[in-house]
């Protein structure tokens, strides 16, 4: 199945810690994060990329060419530019639209780490989407879900300190879902994903797996400690 990465992000609240690069591409020892994450799909299975660019767009792409004929020698690869910021459902839409894709497809985060994961959320119908436990959901808000798995709502970002169930960052969707797009910028958990759950259409994939967001320097700092130390333990 083809995998989209939105990967186009301006990363503003890393670039106290990582100004040079766009965020995908931060420094994890002497690799770039992206090269982690593109290695753990591939070892998931996948074969299929489409990277959705617009910040530093040029630096990725450098580093997709350079990888054709080494990770990703066996890999069918693109991309596709954003004319301008389109939020996370603009980018699908515009990449849907303009590449003429068909069908189902895998869709994640370029700064999300999940360890496993990837073939349980394939093989769930879409439109499905990961989640996660964790202790604090409070950066990232919640998503509640029935006995069948359902998702019954999301719940913002708040400065509750609790645990619950989070967007794990993978979510399975078909590009049937995007037809209607009006060229506008749209999120996708706010628009798309409140429609279906409105509609009762949305599936959450409980996954047990290593999750990190590397979008705050001391998540990225953590990631970074934990490949050094080869992956012992939780992130």
């Amino acid at each position: 199945m083809k995998l989209l990465v939105l990967a186009g992000g301006f990363g503003t609240r890393l670039q106290s810690v990582v100004s040079e690069v766009p965020k995908a591409l931060a420094p994890v020892g002497h690799l770039p994060f992206l090269y982690l994450q593109i290695e753990n799909w591939i070892s998931q299975g996948l074969r299929s990329f489409i990277f959705l660019l617009h910040h530093k767009a040029d630096l990725i792409i450098d580093f997709l060419e350079y990888e054709k004929t080494n990770l990703l020698k066996d890999c069918e690869v693109g991309w596709i530019i954003e004319p301008k910021p389109m939020d996370t459902g603009g980018a699908v839409a515009y990449a849907i639209r303009h590449l003429m894709l068909d069908g189902d497809f895998l869709l994640t985060n370029a700064d999300t780490w999940l360890g496993t994961g990837i073939q349980a959320v394939a093989n769930c119908t879409a439109p499905s989407i990961a989640v996660v436990k964790l202790s604090d959901t409070s950066r990232y808000g919640q998503i509640r879900f029935d006995n069948q798995f359902k998702v019954i709502s999301f719940t913002e970002k708040n400065k509750t300190h609790e645990n619950g169930w989070i967007n794990a960052g993978l979510c399975h969707l078909n590009a049937d879902l995007f037809r209607h797009w009006y060229g506008k910028s749209f999120s996708l958990e706010r628009t798309l994903f409140t429609q279906l759950v409105g509609k009762g259409l949305l599936t959450a994939v409980a996954l047990k797996t290593d999750f990190l967001d590397i979008g705050i320097p001391s998540d990225y700092s953590r990631f970074c400690v934990w490949i050094q130390n080869k992956r012992k333990g939780r992130i």
